[in-house]
């Protein structure tokens, strides 16, 4: 039996422990990247009679890829340059 425990932190108003021995790892995982949980405190996986803290794999998983500024980017924004520059040209 494997399932995992997501704690979120509602400050004030508390903790919740949010406990469905249905989900899966790929589930917790988009469920984190969707924004559905926030804040969360920690991420345990429970297997058989192990307890694994998983927050920090979970979360880096999770996380959306840093997009560089491709060479398409630099090239738009150089011709949005030249037409401004063109808007002010005198007649």
């Amino acid at each position: 039996m494997q399932y995992f425990v997501v704690m979120i932190d509602y400050g004030r108003r508390g903790r919740e422990a949010i406990v469905d021995p249905e989900i899966t790892r790929r589930e917790v995982i988009s469920r984190v990247a969707s924004g559905e949980y926030r804040n969360i405190s920690f991420i345990h996986e429970i297997a058989d009679c192990s307890v694994e803290d998983i927050t920090a794999e979970i979360l880096s998983e999770a996380s959306l890829p840093d997009i560089a500024t491709t060479g398409a980017d630099l090239q738009a924004s150089h011709f949005d340059h030249l037409r401004d520059l063109r808007k002010h040209e005198r007649a």
